[in-house]
């Protein structure tokens, strides 16, 4: 039995994708009867790195404006659809479960012609062109926001899968987290997050008002995403409260350390805010069709967080200000985003793609 993964470009597709896939050698399955489809970025060292096969396909995301690059689309997606389908007769029966993205429709035309049965699943609110398109072939269709139910036929509410060490989430880790940061036990802390690459309008805000949210007490934990960094982490030097990292790997950590966080409301941020059941600023990103404030929205309903549109993040700091200063609010807060949480989404996934696999 194999099971075949298509998953390419972002950890948001990634992410997901490697903790079903962990989940399924957790349950007994062999490593070497997982294969990942993708092409040439995040995935090249994700995948590997998480032990797995990776079947890389010479194909690109679609440009949603005119472009002469969209002209050669068709012919690259029936070639990657065909590398899919030789690589898959080869393998025997088994089931592709894609997680959106430029590989999706590529694979699932492969996997469709190799009798490979599909699963879908899609991250956020609003769901991406190729998983429109690929629920067509799909024999079961996930999603992980209520919002996305009526939006794609025969859509089953999921959550998204996440990283074990979020999904089983521990907040005793507080004390180890902290002394790992080296911030000071006695001060509330605002964890700032844009996401594994950053955000360079949070972290430009945030250069703004640190110095504000430092004198009033509070420690500022800043993953400011690699690219970034150095420009961030040299307005920091001189403020020991104002703590950089430039990428977390064990984001665990980061949520056990804050009180507070100012986030970008990207659909795996927002699951592992209301899994670990952490208080949230967001601002989502001004594009697309609004998908960040949709995923945002049922967190938002619950008072689990405060959504801040971008063109009103002059309002930042009154109220980061306001939150830091007002505990009893942010534990309301938290226990909000708790109760949207789905922490076991990636063992209810992992479940229907062995039902599917079976069937």
């Amino acid at each position: 039995m194999t099971f075949a993964f298509a998953a390419a470009g972002t950890g948001g597709h990634l992410v997901p994708a490697i903790a079903v896939a962990r989940e399924l050698v957790r349950r007994g399955v062999s490593a070497s009867d997982i294969v990942f489809f993708g092409g040439e970025r995040l995935e090249t060292t994700a995948v590997p790195e998480a032990g797995f096969d990776l079947v890389r396909l010479d194909i690109r995301g679609l440009r949603r404006s005119l472009s002469l690059r969209n002209v050669g689309l068709p012919l690259m997606i029936r070639r990657a659809a065909r590398t899919v389908k030789d690589n898959l007769n080869g393998r025997g029966r088994g089931v592709l479960t894609a997680f959106g993205g430029y590989v999706t429709i590529p694979a699932g035309l492969g996997a469709s012609s190799a009798g490979y049965p599909i699963v879908i699943h899609e991250q956020n609110a609003v769901p991406g062109l190729a998983n429109r398109v690929a629920t067509r072939r799909a024999a079961r269709t996930l999603v992980a926001f209520p919002a996305t139910v009526p939006r794609l036929i025969g859509a089953e509410l999921t959550g998204n899968p996440l990283a074990e060490p979020i999904a089983a989430y521990d907040p005793n880790l507080r004390s180890d987290a902290i002394a790992g940061y080296r911030l000071d036990s006695k001060r509330t802390v605002l964890g700032v997050f844009g996401g594994s690459q950053g955000a360079a309008a949070l972290n430009e805000q945030v250069v703004g008002f640190a110095s504000r949210i430092v004198d009033s007490g509070y420690t500022i934990l800043h993953v400011t995403g690699p690219a970034n960094h150095d420009a961030v982490a040299v307005r920091a030097t001189d403020n020991p409260q104002w703590v950089t990292v430039p990428y977390e790997g064990h984001m665990e950590r980061f949520y056990a350390a804050s009180d507070l966080v100012l986030s970008r409301a990207g659909a795996l941020t927002i699951s592992e805010l209301t899994a670990t059941g952490t208080p949230a600023v967001v601002v989502p990103l001004p594009a697309g069709r609004g998908y960040q404030g949709e995923n945002a929205s049922e967190m938002e309903a619950a008072g689990g967080c405060v959504i801040v549109d971008q063109d009103k993040v002059s309002a930042l700091p009154n109220l980061l200000a306001e939150l830091l200063a007002d505990r009893e609010r942010r534990n309301r807060m938290a226990v909000a985003a708790a109760t949207v949480g789905r922490p076991t989404a990636t063992a209810t996934v992992t479940d229907i793609v062995l039902e599917v696999a079976n069937a």
